[in-house]
């Protein structure tokens, strides 16, 4: 039973910091390394993500520096970028390449918003379907008589408050996610 717990909240803390790694990597008006994770570059055939290529810092507020350590990759980074779904167009210096992020307007700071909390229920979402596959657990244990009735009662009320602080813990991440959007 015990363990049924600890997977449980195992899954659910993975959800929550998938939802915190995907909130990193929108982009928000502001230059942000992490936009750049989920871009591969085709290098030498072999799929290679951007962090592995290149050293990128921020130069500016919002201005992305990627500076390739094999200066033949340029070609091929400048091209994952414009393949990628960020929608920056990169500037390539023959050196480096420089992602120039542009000033949020009030309506995509709303549609980044939507953005947020459609990705916040989707999280809340999966934080229930954890709780109630780890209740579906407990229900076999009980028919095949591995738990008592009061053991199956008081691992679904251990389910249902995990349940709960992960749901507030995703709401209070969307409201930081909103709050910083809509800041900038």
């Amino acid at each position: 039973m015990k363990e049924q717990l600890r997977i449980a909240e195992e899954k659910m803390t993975k959800t929550l910091d998938r939802l915190k790694s995907d909130f990193a990597a929108l982009r928000a008006g502001r230059a942000n390394p992490a936009v750049l994770d989920k871009v591969m570059v085709d290098y030498y055939g072999a799929p290679t993500p951007v962090q592995q290529m290149a050293a990128i810092s921020v130069a500016e507020a919002r201005i992305l520096l990627i500076q390739p350590w094999d200066v033949t990759s340029l070609k091929a980074i400048e091209k994952a970028i414009l393949a990628s779904d960020i929608g920056i167009t990169p500037n390539n210096d023959g050196k480096v390449i420089r992602l120039a992020f542009p000033q949020l307007t009030e309506e995509r700071r709303k549609d980044l918003c939507k953005t947020v909390k459609k990705s916040g229920e989707d999280a809340k979402v999966s934080v229930r379907n954890i709780r109630r596959d780890s209740i579906e657990k407990f229900k076999t244990m009980k028919k095949n008589s591995e738990i008592t009735e009061d053991d199956q009662k008081e691992a679904e009320k251990k389910v249902q408050k995990l349940t709960d602080r992960f749901c507030e813990e995703v709401d209070k991440a969307v409201a930081e996610k909103e709050k910083e959007i809509m800041s900038i």
